[in-house]
Parts: structure tokens; sequence; C-alpha cells
């Protein structure tokens, strides 16, 4: 029987699911803002890592990422600069970053997360 488990759920979304050992994740945002790019990754990063371990895994276990970047010209870069200090270079999953219109103005980037138990 196949079951997917629902964690944290409201009306709109649960903050991850898992099924047949995979974890999905919604999209995360940082919660200061106005904040620098810098500033932003750091805080969506430190929320994916506490979420993959109430999961049950971790980063190494990250199957594919998606980015999400405002302004994809001005903060590439900057995401990447604390990006490459989180990810293992030997584990970096597959990923794609795209420009994208922010349901808040002040928000800079969101990351949506895959992820193996």
């Amino acid at each position: 029987m196949f079951i997917v488990q629902h964690n944290d759920s409201n009306a709109r979304r649960s903050r991850f699911t898992i099924a047949d050992g995979i974890v999905f994740c919604s999209g995360n945002v940082a919660n200061t803002r106005p904040a620098s790019i810098g500033v932003q990754t750091q805080q969506v990063l430190d929320k994916i890592d506490k979420e993959l371990a109430l999961a049950g895994t971790n980063k190494t276990k990250i199957l594919f990422v998606q980015i999400f970047l405002a302004d994809i010209e001005r903060d590439f870069a900057g995401m990447n600069a604390v990006w490459d200090t989180w990810t293992d270079p030997e584990r970096a999953p597959a990923r794609a970053t795209v420009e994208a219109k922010m349901a808040n103005p002040d928000l800079l980037v969101e990351m949506v997360v895959t992820a193996a138990l």
C-alpha cells in the first residue's frame, strides 16, 4: 500500500511530505526581510537543514533543488557564494535556478528541495 505522510499541514500546504522513501519539501524563504541575498540564502539553507532533519534525512541526500531568484542577474553570484559553502562539492544535488516573481517584494530567494530518506 502506498502511504503519503503529511507533516505540519494546514489548509494550503504541508511543510513536507514523505512518500516511498522520498521527502518533498515546500518552498522555503527567509524570515528576515528586507535583507541581502547572502543573509536570505543562509536563512533558507538553515531552514532546509532543520526540515530535512525533522524528516529523518540530511543535505547529503538531496536529489534535486529548485531555486527561484527575484533578480537572477543581480543575485545569482551572491546566492552561489553562500550555496557553495553549504554544499559538499562531491555530493552536489541536481539543481535548477530560475528567475521568478516572488509572493512578497522583499523576498529574494526561495528553494524547493526533494531528498531521499
